[in-house]
């Protein structure tokens, strides 16, 4: 998938699609921890989150908590961006699609 040419909510999407991913393959894992198709797919998707998330933090700011404090920064960036529930999104109309109501 082409991160660099999604938009903010496209790439939100797209993390949240292979995070699920990663959760079912997880679960399914716990209850057949041989099968190599599972864990091959796990490791996949797992591979894609973490590129995803890495290209979120580096556009918009940290997403997770592991992304709050990066090498080459001297402060903590997780309280700079709003909380989840405090999030908007717009899209090129500058349209709401997202966040409190």
């Amino acid at each position: 998938m082409m991160m660099d040419r999604m938009s903010r909510m496209q790439l939100l999407c797209w993390i949240d699609q292979v995070s699920f991913a990663c959760i079912e393959l997880c679960l399914y894992l716990d209850t057949h921890p041989h099968d190599e198709k599972a864990l091959s797919a796990y490791c996949k998707n797992n591979k894609l989150r973490k590129e995803a998330v890495l290209e979120y933090q580096r556009e918009y700011g940290p997403l997770i908590l592991d992304g709050a404090c990066q090498q080459d920064c001297d402060c903590w960036l997780w309280a700079e961006q709003p909380w989840p529930w405090e999030k908007t999104y717009y899209n090129q109309n500058q349209a709401r699609i997202g966040g409190k109501h």
